[in-house]
């Protein structure tokens, strides 16, 4: 059987939602996955044309998380988007382990739990040391063993500083279990140079930036689409635009004029703004104040507490939410 990409669009890299303070389970030090928000942020995600839902990622405090939530959370999940009426809805889950043996038993036991792909955080505890051939041989051998196609996740900011170079993409592209790569980082040449690379079959490796302010650049470049923190919050607004540059260039239903795909850019970039300084804090922020999902304060130690100053931080960023706000209400 021939491993399939993840179909184009935006994603969503899903924080992972814990019980409340009120709650009669809540563990100041360990607080409980809270699966019951988590359904209802994901299916309000589908019901907003988001394309696929990424658990346990970077923003879903993968590293946090037990082996045994992990199955709660995506079987949960799954059955609960089902229920729904999104029957098979694309599901990736994330791995931040460092050995190849217990990314393949999270691989084995993810596709047990109903995910159909597999987001490999590169691995950067060694980063300082790590060479390009090693990078290939480690990702090479998991995909050899997963029984989920897997795609590469490079993520600087959490890996020491570990960059995949654009030859070492083209290589590891050609694994027939190896399907695409998120990148999460601002080198717009690397998104490129894979992106639009002759040596790589796009039908079958899929380019996605982790950054919602480069969906525009890179949907001109040749990529997929976005697993994009802010869509987390304003769904409609990030699909609307990756819409919006279908109908411009591939015969989709959303037509909208290049400049106003580009002041839709910018206003998606200045909501990214919050997504950069406060990463996950800022997403479950986000989700709290505007969703009426999940504790603003509601991470794991040690990024548990919310923004330092509460409400007198978000009051900073409340005009460019409420922009972004307005537009969606208005789709």
């Amino acid at each position: 059987m021939v491993a399939s990409p993840p179909p184009k669009g935006v994603w969503v890299p899903v924080p992972t939602f814990f019980a409340s303070k009120d709650s009669p389970s809540y563990d100041p030090i360990n607080p409980p996955i809270d699966v019951e928000t988590q359904a209802k942020h994901a299916i309000h995600l589908a019901k907003s044309g988001i394309k696929g839902i990424v658990l346990l990622g970077s923003t879903g405090e993968a590293v946090h998380i037990a082996p045994s939530e992990r199955h709660e959370m995506i079987s949960h999940v799954r059955k609960e988007l089902e229920k729904a009426g999104f029957k098979d809805y694309p599901l990736m889950v994330g791995t931040a382990t460092q050995s190849i043996e217990e990314t393949v038993q999270s691989l084995k036991e993810m596709k047990e739990s109903g995910s159909q792909w597999g987001l490999c955080l590169a691995p950067g505890y060694f980063a300082s040391a790590a060479s390009q051939e090693g990078i290939k041989a480690w990702f090479k051998n998991i995909a050899d063993q997963s029984p989920l196609p897997v795609l590469i996740y490079n993520y600087p900011a959490v890996s020491n500083g570990l960059l995949i170079t654009a030859d070492t993409m083209e290589a590891l592209a050609k694994h027939p279990n190896i399907v695409g790569c998120k990148l999460s980082h601002g080198n717009m040449d690397d998104h490129a140079l894979i992106a639009s690379s002759p040596d790589i079959d796009h039908t079958k490796f899929q380019v996605f930036t982790g950054l919602g302010q480069q969906l525009l650049p890179l949907l001109l470049v040749g990529g997929a689409g976005a697993i994009d923190g802010l869509s987390s919050i304003f769904p409609k607004t990030v699909v609307h635009l990756f819409n919006s540059y279908m109908g411009m260039f591939e015969g989709g239903d959303v037509k909208m004029s290049l400049a106003a795909m580009r002041d839709l850019q910018v206003k998606v970039c200045k909501g990214e703004k919050l997504v950069v300084k406060w990463g996950t804090i800022g997403v479950k922020e986000g989700c709290a104040r505007v969703l009426g999902m999940g504790d603003a304060d509601g991470c794991r130690m040690p990024l548990n507490g919310g923004f330092p100053g509460g409400d007198k931080e978000w009051e900073n960023w409340k005009p460019v939410m409420d922009d972004l706000q307005k537009f969606e209400d208005s789709l």
